[in-house]
């Protein structure tokens, strides 16, 4: 696969629908070639303790962002209807329909590739300590500033998604 949009989000709290940030990494041709990141406000709006420890945002970073249902209009034509891949993609994928369901948008017609599946498909057990995103990156020499940022999530999802997709 050589050209797709790599995603991350994270949430609020439990509800899927509940995304505070996303980023995406457009790759052309095996080579990233652009880069988009927000904030949102999420839906329902409100922090659990739990995922805030987990990405560090509060109300107090998410308050005057945008909604889901705007960014990702504004973002629509950008996406090209490239494929979208993510890390552990059962979990972004379900996140971003959920939100597409309550904005009242199209969700994604493909399923999202993913970089965790496609790991554990083609790393030998016992060679990689996980397949976790950051054990991955540790193994590939990928580097990854600040896990759990949605941004350089999805930058390393889709250098991890050059390697193994």
């Amino acid at each position: 696969m050589d050209n797709f949009i790599a995603i991350d989000v994270e949430t609020a709290n439990n509800q899927r629908s509940s995304i505070c940030a996303i980023g995406a990494v457009k790759v052309r041709d095996g080579v990233i070639c652009d880069r988009r990141y927000s904030l949102v406000r999420p839906e329902p709006d409100w922090y659990s303790w739990h995922c805030t420890r987990v990405h560090g945002l509060t109300d107090d970073d998410t308050w005057n962002a945008p909604s889901f249902g705007t960014i990702w209009k504004e973002w629509e034509d950008w996406m090209e209807n490239l494929p979208l891949v993510a890390h552990n993609a059962a979990f972004d994928e379900s996140c971003i329909r959920a939100a597409c369901r309550i904005y009242g948008l199209e969700e994604p017609e493909e399923a999202f590739g993913c970089t965790l599946q496609a790991a554990r498909r083609s790393i030998p057990r016992g060679m990689c300590a996980s397949k976790s995103l950051d054990t991955l990156c540790q193994f590939f020499g990928i580097p990854l500033l600040q896990h759990h940022n949605a941004m350089d999530d999805a930058e390393a999802c889709a250098k991890l998604a050059v390697i193994l997709l």
